[in-house]
């Protein structure tokens, strides 16, 4: 099963970061990539650029409208996202409890639908 792993942090906490902690944050993610690629279960995945560059489109009133920013304001935002296929559920919140986003902002674990919408 494929599941979507949404890594939420607050990019401005992370900023405040001491380098030394950031490199030991950068480090773990690095690890946690190379075994995820070793055992076959890393499918893809990237960092997200900052909220400020992204554009919510929605329907107003019946109008398409298209703004700058996030849909909410919120500290912490989507900052990126793996795409892992393992065996169940509870690998993949395995994984996504060991990703340093999980101790200081979050992760959401979501199955990929087939195309069949066999998992609705």
């Amino acid at each position: 099963m494929k599941y979507l792993l949404l890594i939420y942090n607050n990019p401005a906490m992370l900023a405040a970061l001491p380098k030394a902690e950031n490199d030991a944050i950068m480090s773990d993610v690095d690890r946690i990539m190379a075994e995820l690629t070793a055992s076959g279960e890393f499918i893809g995945g990237q960092a997200l650029a900052d909220s400020s560059q992204s554009r919510t489109v929605r329907t107003v009133d019946g109008t398409l409208t298209t703004t700058d920013g996030p849909y909410a304001e919120a500290k912490e935002q989507l900052a990126g996202y793996l795409m892992v296929e393992c065996d169940s559920v509870e690998r993949a919140t395995e994984i996504a409890r060991s990703w340093p986003d999980a101790r200081f902002g979050a992760m959401e674990v979501r199955p990929v639908m087939h195309t069949s919408g066999q998992e609705m």
